[in-house]
């Protein structure tokens, strides 16, 4: 009776054991699980952090793991300022951010390289005459200090302002490259997408919203900012100044499938993604 009972026992305990190893290798990053397999990488891979560049990494990681069968990639958001952390801690083995890393974050043996550009549109309805804004004008539109297009050369109509709720990356870039962290109006209309956001001020001639560049269409028109046009080729040259990163972030040089899977980001194919999604290569 005794010796059944002290095998059932050990048996148990042979078993927990056998459990906590599965957990503890699952949990590991790329770098522990990676393995050659027939020729091919095979083990895990995980991205966190900015909810702007979430959706691409997510498109581009099933374009990966297609390639790559043995390869799992796992994708989180969270926000930039956790992706970071999450590679400095090693929780994620690629952190994702859509701004550009502070100077105390740089000293944390991270590696910063920016996989696309976004630029930020401030649009109009087509049948509004305004074409241009100065990047003071649309704070104090946005802040609620000018309520009239008549203010800004427009028709003698009240604005309807047109934002993008809290935590959007698309709002934060709009927030400090505008607002200069100053709080939108209360009365503004919140929108969770790029597109409704384009949808609502397509339908009101008297809106005017802020959209990722590339989403811009025949529906709406994007105003100069400060004289300068919303086109990808000023985006790039640095002269339109509403825009931000999309980087990726690894502590040390990236190694492994994290490097393989970062140089695929990086290549003609994914570039190609990055752009269908909707923003602009760094190429």
């Amino acid at each position: 009776m005794v010796s059944s009972r002290l095998r059932r026992i050990t048996s148990f305990l042979l078993l927990g054991l056998l459990f906590i190893g599965a957990v503890l290798v699952s949990g590991c990053g790329a770098t522990d699980t990676e393995k050659k397999e027939n020729g091919e990488l095979s083990g895990t891979l995980t991205i966190a952090g900015s909810t702007s560049v979430q959706p691409f990494s997510e498109v581009l990681a099933e374009e990966f793991m297609a390639k790559h069968k043995g390869i799992q990639v796992n994708v989180q958001g969270g926000g930039s300022s956790q992706g970071i952390e999450a590679a400095v801690s090693g929780a994620a083995d690629i952190g994702s951010a859509s701004r550009d890393l502070e100077d105390e974050e740089e000293a944390k043996n991270l590696i910063s390289i920016p996989i696309a550009i976004d630029g930020v549109a401030v649009v109009v309805s087509k049948d509004n005459k305004v074409t241009g804004l100065t990047a003071e004008q649309i704070k104090n539109i946005y802040l609620g200090n000018i309520k009239n297009w008549k203010e800004v050369g427009g028709a003698d109509a009240t604005i309807t302002v047109v934002t993008r709720e809290d935590g959007s990356g698309t709002r934060e870039a709009f927030s400090k490259g505008i607002m200069n962290e100053e709080d939108i109006i209360n009365s503004a209309i919140v929108q969770n997408s790029t597109g409704a956001v384009r949808t609502t001020v397509a339908g009101d001639k008297n809106a005017i919203g802020y959209v990722s560049m590339a989403s811009v269409n025949s529906e709406v028109k994007a105003v100069e900012l400060d004289g300068v046009a919303a086109t990808e080729a000023n985006v790039k040259n640095g002269t339109y100044k509403l825009q931000r990163p999309f980087i990726y972030i690894t502590k040390g040089d990236p190694k492994g499938i994290a490097k393989e899977f970062i140089d695929f980001v990086l290549s003609e194919e994914g570039q190609k993604i990055i752009v269908d999604e909707g923003a602009f290569t760094v190429k």
